[in-house]
């Protein structure tokens, strides 16, 4: 059996050196846009108050992963999969090749959300989404402390990427503003009370925090950045970071015929509409329109497919009792967190 899988992020990886320990005799393929190697999404927001974020956030070289059996197609893009022959058609700097495969795996994980009205300005603002975006935001940030004391930040979302971010630049030294739409900071993930406590832990931080701030864009003047209010416009940033939630990757899932939503949508037995192509990871949409977009319940799906597929579980998936937590440096909820 061929097992191609999309996407290397944890979903992807996990699965795969699973799928290996339980059925040797398999031949498994990751296909990935990445080059970096398999590293830790998790640490991206955390990638501005270690100096050797570069090195520590890579969890596994592409180059250990093929000498234990499994074959990366690393910097490589699906053009298309075919479930009619099941081939997967991809381009790479050699060109255009094709994958046969017997089951697929969709592993392609999840974009920055960017709010519409600020897609016009996408050159004005930072994201954290790849390691690549966080490569991008170090070299910005470097060449800002080389010319200004402190760095002020616009930090655009106080939601948990967002506060995550946020504190981690101030933990850096760096000034930062924060922007959020409502009325208080993670309101999808705390209760009202442990809210309040993030918030003071943020401004305890130095972080000013101004809630109920509708951003309407970004324009740039001089070296600097604005950030547009309803009533007035903030100025004077090296910088802005948006850091709005994250968007599902569906564009291929819908292009073949499956059926996506939110996400990519499963059953219990994380298959798509077609049986022999399965999603895991935050890209995938259950019947009840939840996406489990933490660490613990991706990795329980992962664990759980590979032994689907080697034919040692019939028992539908179960979502695993997992309590997320905010990585803000200083703030530990009291209450469970909302899911």
């Amino acid at each position: 059996m061929h097992v191609v899988i999309i996407g290397s992020g944890i979903a992807g990886i996990t699965f795969a050196e699973e799928l290996r320990k339980l059925a040797p005799e398999c031949r498994i393929s990751v296909v990935t846009q990445e080059g970096h190697g398999y590293y830790s999404r998790p640490m991206l927001s955390h990638g501005f108050s270690r100096d050797d974020i570069e090195t520590k956030i890579i969890l596994k070289p592409f180059d250990a992963l093929h000498d234990a059996g499994i074959a990366i197609y690393r910097e490589t893009s699906v053009l298309t999969l075919n479930r009619d022959d099941k081939t997967i058609v991809c381009r790479n700097s050699s060109g255009e090749f094709t994958l046969n495969y017997d089951k697929a795996v969709l592993a392609p994980g999840s974009d920055a959300l960017i709010p519409p009205p600020f897609q016009t300005s996408r050159d004005l603002f930072f994201v954290v989404n790849s390691l690549d975006d966080l490569i991008e935001l170090r070299r910005h940030r470097e060449k800002i402390v080389e010319t200004s004391a402190k760095p002020l930040w616009a930090v655009i979302g106080g939601g948990l990427i967002g506060c995550e971010v946020a504190s981690d630049l101030a933990k850096a030294g760096d000034r930062v503003v924060l922007f959020h739409a409502l009325a208080r900071l993670m309101e999808r993930q705390l209760i009202e009370e442990d809210s309040a406590t993030l918030l003071q832990v943020l401004q305890g931080h130095g972080i000013e925090v101004r809630l109920n701030a509708s951003v309407q864009g970004f324009e740039k003047i001089g070296s600097l950045y604005a950030v547009k209010l309803q009533d007035e416009t903030a100025s004077g940033f090296h910088g802005v970071i948006v850091a709005c939630g994250f968007k599902p990757r569906t564009e291929l899932a819908r292009r073949i015929g499956l059926n996506a939503d939110r996400g990519i949508l499963v059953d219990e037995f994380l298959r798509t509409n077609d049986p022999d192509i399965h999603a895991i990871g935050d890209a995938a949409e259950f019947v009840d329109g939840r996406l489990y977009a933490y660490i613990m319940p991706i990795r329980h799906q992962a664990f759980w497919l590979a032994r689907f597929l080697a034919g040692q579980t019939n028992e539908p998936w179960q979502p695993p009792d997992f309590k997320p937590r905010a990585k803000v440096h200083g703030f530990n909820a009291v209450h469970p967190y909302i899911f």
